[in-house]
């Protein structure tokens, strides 16, 4: 029996991943030292029928991302899948002009994003940047200066409400009785009301929201989305925080909305490029909290996505369909090079 091979650069996300493909005998796993020469990397992809492949596109080499250019020189790759729910590094496009079925861990996450979420918006209401700030440098003496906003009963906007869109709405409306506004334009309103969640037009969510979220993907759409404008549309005195990719808001505009009042406090997990030079304005701002894209970078959660992601190679080397599938229109076309490979149909 011809094993199902899957190729992987540099590291998985958590043991899980290589002890649940060990469970398989079906699967056989091609590791990648991240020092590799390029070429080199790329020969042995040309191996794999699957590619595990990091979601953080700073963290792997430009020329090992799923572009058109890698694809036309792995011509027996069958499977792209993202370490998480995010595909910065893999372009749907080529994969499907390729048959390269593309798939993510999408949910795998969704638990730790969430809290990390709520626990930057809170940080950034209670105004905790700035009084560590202020501590650190002698000036703290006024406490009535850094008054604080309780979360209760405010209203809070989710740009993008899949799985940890969801699950922050339902930490807040629960736990903060907090009304919860949705701007996803691939999500129905009646699906988002069984919910408790309006769904409304981003122009509608600026407006109302007392705390901004981000929680969608990073694409051609989202590319900039929130920008100058978008920081001038949001009420005077919001909390913006984004735990979903860099490059969807401007950090230009940030800062300057930072700067003016507008924004009274941001709560930042993710950068145009990561991680952010040190002395990146916004890292020493006192009215921001940052982190280095550790929303999702727990124990639990990593050990699930990789898990979810082992378990997706073993569907396929079985001839089932993986769930997660970012590309189904590239299922035809898949199918029919699976069964060219392995001699089986894809059931």
């Amino acid at each position: 029996m011809e094993r199902f091979r899957i190729g992987y650069v540099g590291w998985v996300p958590h043991r899980a991943f290589l002890e649940t493909v060990a469970r398989d005998p079906r699967l056989e796993v091609v590791a990648i030292p991240i020092e590799a020469p390029i070429e080199e990397a790329i020969a042995q992809l040309a191996t794999c029928h699957g590619y595990y492949v990091m979601a953080a596109r700073d963290e792997l080499p430009a020329p090992l991302h799923v572009t058109e250019g890698l694809l036309a020189r792995l011509p027996g790759l069958l499977v792209a899948a993202s370490y998480g729910a995010g595909y910065d590094t893999c372009d749907p496009r080529a994969c499907t002009e390729a048959g390269v079925l593309l798939i993510n861990q999408a949910g795998g996450n969704a638990e730790a994003v969430a809290e990390h979420t709520i626990a930057m918006m809170l940080a950034c209401l209670k105004r905790i940047p700035e009084a560590h700030a202020a501590m650190k440098a002698g000036q703290a003496f006024n406490r009535a200066a850094l008054m604080g906003r309780d979360i209760r009963g405010m209203t809070v906007g989710l740009v993008g409400c899949g799985h940890v869109g969801r699950r922050v709405a339902e930490i807040l409306r629960t736990a903060f009785y907090c009304r919860i506004l949705a701007a996803d334009p691939y999500v129905e309103a009646q699906t988002l009301a069984a919910l408790g969640i309006e769904k409304v037009s981003l122009t509608q969510l600026l407006l109302e929201a007392d705390v901004v979220s981000l929680h969608c993907p990073l694409t051609a759409e989202t590319r900039g989305m929130i920008g100058a404008d978008a920081f001038h549309a949001m009420k005077p005195g919001v909390v913006f925080v984004t735990t979903a990719r860099g490059g969807i808001h401007d950090e230009a505009a940030l800062l300057e909305a930072l700067n003016s009042g507008q924004v009274a406090a941001a709560g930042i997990d993710v950068w145009s490029v990561e991680p952010p030079p040190p002395d990146h304005p916004l890292l020493h701002h006192p009215k921001v909290i940052a982190s280095q894209h550790t929303a999702g970078v727990t124990e639990q959660s990593r050990a699930e996505i990789s898990r979810i992601a082992a378990q997706a190679f073993s569907e396929v080397a079985a001839g089932r369909m993986p769930p997660r599938v970012v590309n189904p229109e590239v299922l035809p076309r898949w199918r029919a090079r699976f069964q060219e490979r392995f001699g089986r149909p894809v059931s």
